[in-house]
């Protein structure tokens, strides 16, 4: 049992309290929501985080007006620093993003089991970052193009166990698309070694930059800061291989440490 007083474990004495103003067991919910009976307990005891689309069903189901729904808001404001928010936003609104990274990969592009090693098993943290990807896959507005380029060694940096991370880097060739392109860049000295940053262009054509610090992230749309960062991006990009043999490269870890 978590903290009692978790956001997570309040929203499901929520849902508790529904169920059982509606005159509902857990099995008897869970037939009617097609949700299974040990994802009700665990979200009930606060042991599970519930998607918005478990919310929006048992919303639905218990008539509650919409209060489960609106009640998960609370993650949108707490599970990101209040630093990344301004990003997230950002992100979201983005028709055009570029990423470098050059320690772990970017996190539109993690595996659940990848991302909860980095979170340290804080599944809400985990559910949030999931969320954010899903702008890679929505339907109005159109997906993001998203340039992503990825320093070799995060291929080989031992993040969970094998199996970890060799589902993450086949997640990250099933990806690649015309819109999605992942490129690395090989060993040695080039313009990246520095934190990670990505570059999100909006609608309107300006650009916003975020960069990682050894303590937060900063977003800003500083116009300077923006153009040395897009410079900086073309040029890492310039030294990274092309996208076949990015592919190639990953399929090489796979086989060669990862399995």
């Amino acid at each position: 049992m978590g903290n009692l007083y978790t956001p997570q474990s309040i929203w499901g004495r929520e849902l508790r309290h529904y169920r059982k103003a509606a005159g509902l067991t857990q099995g008897q919910l869970a037939e009617r929501i097609h949700f299974s009976e040990s994802l009700i307990s665990g979200v009930e005891t606060g042991q599970l985080p519930a998607s918005p689309e478990f919310a929006e069903t048992c919303d639905r189901t218990l008539d509650t007006g919409g209060a489960l729904g609106r009640l998960l808001d609370w993650r949108k404001g707490q599970i990101f620093p209040s630093w990344f928010g301004r990003w997230r936003d950002k992100e979201q609104e983005a028709i055009a993003l570029r990423a470098y990274e050059p320690l772990v990969f970017p996190g539109l592009l993690q595996t659940k089991a990848y991302a909860r090693v980095l979170l340290q098993g804080d599944e809400t943290a985990v559910e949030a970052r999931l969320d954010r990807q899903s702008i890679l896959t929505r339907e109005d507005p159109r997906p993001p193009t998203l340039r992503c380029v990825i320093d070799e060694a995060v291929l080989y940096r031992p993040i969970g166990d094998p199996e970890v991370m060799k589902e993450q880097l086949e997640h990250l060739t099933s990806v690649i698309s015309p819109r999605l392109s992942v490129q690395i860049v090989p060993h040695g000295m080039h313009s990246g070694l520095m934190g990670g940053f990505a570059i999100a262009t909006l609608a309107a054509g300006s650009d916003v930059l975020y960069a990682e610090t050894a303590v937060r992230g900063i977003t800003t749309s500083d116009p300077e800061d923006v153009t040395i960062a897009v410079e900086r991006f073309e040029a890492i990009r310039s030294e990274a291989l092309p996208m076949s043999m990015s592919i190639d490269l990953i399929q090489k870890a796979v086989v060669e440490k990862w399995t």
